[in-house]
């Protein structure tokens, strides 16, 4: 079994990338919190991670004081990729007894269950605030971005209606974007051509779901049945992902192309992901291997100022696979977020 890093080297780690992450980064689009939008929405949702294992008061209020601060904008921008920041508003509501968080979260909820575009197939299209369409396409970002809101609404309201789409949400990303072939996912399926596009397997497309569908689980316990399906499909899909793995911890920004460079963001989510995973009894424990392995590789990528680096830039569907490889690496908000996630997660 792989042995851990102290508690001390973790703890320092994850103090340095939160602090990075609370710079001053107007107009940088990967790193400013400054708006509302799925990158600072995958940030806020990391930092509550790192409060739940910190317990720092000044956490929870910077979380609080920035989701009041720029709630104006969310009404402007109500696609499925920009309701990641609400993940953070039942723990919010719980936290600080504001009706504003708990009342938001309900709307918008709402929306989510009968107004958000939808795919033939009752997935949610993954539209979202850049000038640009995807007409029925299903994105493995979705699964982060959206259901773990729904799920997290569920747990705070005890709606059943939010719950059931929720489930029904990891279901349909779970079957429409797996490769039946490897096991692993594709980062999206196009329901009009009836294809997942460029086919490619991205690893943060599997980062996102790996992470996210623990995360969703363990809101969902007690609330309703969850199928069998679920839980099988996502071993299968990481049992194929940590075939991948390189003999040096990280995965290649594609999964299944060992010329193309490694990649932070996604080699932290699926770990993170392995984490919980298993603490939950989702996966066995011979997966702390991998993930311990992925740890130890990430924690070499973050220099000392705290950023976070090998961290590939926004990447819709792309075009071709070789196209993925000519993302460049920039600093973001979602890469030091999923990697403080990973050491919020490790120090359980």
């Amino acid at each position: 079994m792989t042995t851990l890093p102290s508690p001390q080297t973790l703890q320092h780690a994850a103090r340095k990338v939160y602090s990075y992450m609370l710079r001053e980064h107007s107009g940088n689009w990967g790193m400013d919190m400054a708006h509302w939008d799925w990158v600072p929405g995958v940030g806020a949702a990391a930092i509550l991670e790192y409060y739940r294992q910190d317990g720092g008061g000044e956490i929870m209020s910077r979380l609080s004081e920035w989701a009041l601060e720029h709630l104006h904008q969310s009404g402007h921008v109500k696609v499925i990729n920009s309701m990641a920041p609400f993940a953070i508003f039942p723990a919010l509501y719980n936290a600080t007894g504001n009706p504003i968080f708990k009342e938001t979260a309900v709307r918008t909820g709402q929306w989510m269950l009968h107004e958000a575009p939808r795919t033939r197939e009752g997935a949610f299209e993954h539209t979202v605030t850049e000038k640009a369409s995807f007409p029925e396409q299903v994105w493995a970002d979705t699964v982060f971005m959206a259901v773990l809101f729904l799920a997290r609404l569920a747990r705070l309201t005890g709606e059943r209606d939010y719950a059931r789409e929720a489930v029904n949400q990891l279901e349909l990303h779970l079957r429409l974007l797996e490769d039946e072939q490897s096991g692993v996912l594709f980062h999206g399926w196009n329901c009009i051509t009836g294809d997942h596009m460029s086919a490619a397997r991205w690893t943060r497309a599997n980062a996102w779901i790996a992470l996210a569908a623990p995360m969703i689980l363990t809101e969902l316990d007690g609330l309703l049945p969850v199928p069998a399906s679920i839980a099988e499909r996502y071993r299968r899909m990481m049992t194929a992902v940590t075939g991948y793995q390189s003999p040096g911890g990280l995965w290649h920004t594609v999964l299944d192309r060992p010329d193309f460079y490694f990649e932070t963001s996604g080699s932290a989510g699926i770990a993170a992901g392995i984490f919980k995973a298993v603490r939950m009894g989702l996966l066995g424990e011979a997966f702390l291997n991998p993930a311990g392995a992925a740890l130890d590789a990430v924690l070499d990528t973050i220099q000392s100022d705290g950023e976070v680096g090998g961290v590939s830039g926004g990447t819709p569907v792309m075009p071709t696979i070789e196209a993925y490889n000519e993302i460049p690496c920039i600093p973001t908000l979602y890469g030091q977020g999923l990697v403080l996630i990973l050491l919020a997660e490790a120090l359980k």
